[in-house]
């Protein structure tokens, strides 16, 4: 059974930092695609960043060079590294899971398989 938990979210000023982690119990961590989604209130969910199987990382441009995602295989552990924050960047951030995911199906969270619970991040202005 995978399991999927995030930790990191949090209340933040704008300009501030925060880094999420998700750590993946029961999975072929290595060879999966992992992802950070984020959905606001009254939006629908929205991709953010992944890492496709290896090492090849995608942000979105809402966030490409200010956020970071990463991954630590020996700790089975996904990261995402927030800089720079900004107001409309307040969202409840999911990582996802994609086991047999293809490249053309990154950034569509149906194409994935797990999800954790979520945790709120929050950027005052």
């Amino acid at each position: 059974q995978v399991q999927l938990t995030e930790s990191g979210g949090g209340l933040v000023q704008t300009g501030g930092s925060l880094r999420l982690s998700c750590d993946a119990s029961g999975s072929n961590f290595r060879r999966s695609s992992m992802a950070w989604f984020r959905q606001a209130p009254g939006k629908e969910r929205e991709f953010v960043a992944a890492i496709f199987r290896g090492t090849n990382t995608y942000h979105s441009d809402s966030v490409k060079g200010r956020f970071t995602i990463s991954r630590d295989n020996a700790k089975s552990t996904l990261y995402l590294q927030m800089n720079a924050l900004k107001p409309e960047d307040t969202a409840v951030y999911y990582c996802a899971l994609g086991e047999r995911l293809i490249l053309s199906s990154l950034r569509n969270g149906a194409a994935y398989d797990y999800w954790g619970q979520g945790t709120q991040v929050t950027v005052s202005s």
